[in-house]
C-alpha cells in the first residue's frame, strides 16, 4: 500500500456551532470531543495506516498557519492551498493535481476533517478493504448505517452484493439520493438498503481523472493545468490563472452522483459530522445525570440534566433539562437542545444585519 495516499479536506466554517465556531476559528480547528481538535484527531487516527508524507490536507489561506501548527510532523509541501473557497469539487481536483504530480500511480481517501468516528481500528479496516477495491476501478464510498431518519444527510442506496474483501462486503451503489423528507427518510429507513452518504471514498487516480474528463471536461483540463504547476514546483502564477476558471461545484454533484463503477460498504463506524450543538453531545462523555461539560471552566448544576455547557467561567444551572449553553467572550447562547438546528437562522440573521464581528 506505498501508494496510497490520504486528503483531508480542512476548509468550511461550521456555522451550526456558532458562537463558538467562527469564520475565524471554524470547529476543524476546536477542541470539541476531548484536548485534541477535531482536525488533529482525524490526523492522528490515520497514523498507523499512513505515514506523514502520504497524508495531504487541502484548505485555504486563513486558516493554513494554524492546521500546520497543529500537525508539524506533516510535510509543509503536503498542504494544498486553495487561493479562495471554489466550493469542494474545486478542492478535491486541486489536492488530485498535487498527490498525482508526486505520485500519478496512487489511491487517494478523500477524507474530512471535522467528524467523529468512534472506532477508530474498525475504520481504517475498511479504508484498507477499500484500497483493494479501488484498484479495479471502482470508487468505494463509505455507507453509515443510519440510526435514526434523518433529513440532514443525504443517502446511497445499496444494490446487489460486489465481492467480499477482508471480511467485509462491499455492495454495488445504485445511486445517491438528496437530503429527504421525513417521510421518504421513514422509508428509508424501514427499507434497511439505504445509507447515510459520509462524504468519504478511495479512489485510484487513474479513476478520478476518467470521471472528471467523462463529466466534467472543463475541470479536466484545469485539473491537468494544475497537476502541471505542482509538476513545475508550484507555478503559483499558473494556479492563480487556473484557479479562478474553476467551475463552484460541490464534488457529490460535479462527480459522484454520475459516477460509474460505485461501490459502497456499509459501516457502523461510531460516525457523527458533529454538525450542531445536539450531535455532539451525542459523541462527548456524559455524568451520570446526562450532562456534558467542555470547557475549563467550574460547573455548580442542580437538578441539571441532559445539558450541555461549554464555558471557560464558573457555570451554576439551576433546573435545567435538555438545555445547550455555549459562552464566549463575546456572545452567550442557551437553547434547547431540540432546537439546536435554528442556530442558522441566528448566523442568517448576523449576515444580514451586518453584524460580521460576531461571525
Amino acid at each position: 500500500m506505498n501508494h496510497f495516499y490520504a486528503m483531508i479536506l480542512a476548509g468550511g466554517g461550521g456555522t451550526r456551532l456558532w458562537p463558538l465556531s467562527r469564520t475565524q476559528n471554524p470547529k476543524q480547528t476546536l477542541a470539541l470531543t476531548e484536548e485534541r481538535t477535531l482536525f488533529r484527531i482525524a490526523v492522528d487516527r490515520l497514523s498507523a495506516l499512513f505515514p506523514p508524507e502520504r497524508i495531504f490536507v487541502v484548505s485555504g489561506p486563513r486558516l493554513m498557519p494554524t492546521l500546520r501548527g497543529d500537525a508539524m510532523h506533516i510535510p509543509n509541501d503536503n498542504f494544498v492551498v486553495e487561493p479562495y473557497a471554489r466550493d469542494n469539487a474545486a478542492a478535491v481536483a486541486l489536492g488530485l493535481a498535487a498527490i498525482t504530480a508526486r505520485d500519478p500511480d496512487a489511491t487517494v481517501a478523500l477524507l474530512t476533517a471535522d467528524h467523529h468516528i468512534a472506532s477508530t481500528e474498525k475504520f481504517l479496516s475498511v479504508l484498507r478493504a477499500a484500497h483493494e477495491v479501488a484498484q479495479d476501478g471502482h470508487i468505494v464510498t463509505l455507507g453509515i448505517t443510519p440510526t435514526y431518519p434523518s433529513t440532514g444527510f443525504g443517502y446511497i442506496h445499496r444494490g446487489a452484493l460486489l465481492r467480499e474483501q477482508n471480511g467485509l462486503p462491499i455492495y454495488r451503489s445504485q445511486g445517491f439520493k438528496e437530503k429527504p423528507t421525513h417521510e421518504v427518510a421513514l422509508q428509508f429507513l424501514a427499507d434497511g438498503s439505504y445509507s447515510w452518504n459520509s462524504g468519504m471514498f478511495i479512489w485510484h487516480v487513474r479513476k478520478a481523472m476518467q470521471e472528471f474528463e467523462r463529466q466534467q471536461p472543463e475541470m479536466y483540463h484545469l485539473l491537468q493545468e494544475l497537476r502541471q504547476a505542482f509538476a513545475d514546483t508550484r507555478d503559483d502564477v499558473v494556479l492563480g490563472r487556473v484557479w479562478e476558471k474553476m467551475p463552484r461545484k460541490s464534488i457529490d454533484y460535479a462527480i459522484m452522483e454520475g459516477a460509474t463503477d460505485v461501490a459502497v460498504i456499509p459501516v457502523d463506524i461510531g460516525w457523527s459530522d458533529v454538525g450542531s450543538w445536539a450531535s455532539l453531545y451525542e459523541v462527548l462523555k456524559l455524568d451520570d445525570k446526562g450532562n456534558g461539560v467542555r470547557g475549563n471552566a467550574d460547573t455548580l448544576l442542580i437538578d441539571t440534566t441532559q445539558t450541555l455547557i461549554f464555558s471557560e467561567k464558573l457555570t451554576v444551572a439551576i433546573g435545567l433539562d435538555g438545555v445547550v449553553i455555549v459562552d464566549t467572550p463575546d456572545a452567550l447562547l442557551v437553547c434547547h437542545r431540540d432546537k439546536a438546528q435554528e442556530i442558522k437562522k441566528v448566523v442568517e440573521h448576523l449576515k444580514t444585519t451586518g453584524q460580521t464581528d460576531y461571525l
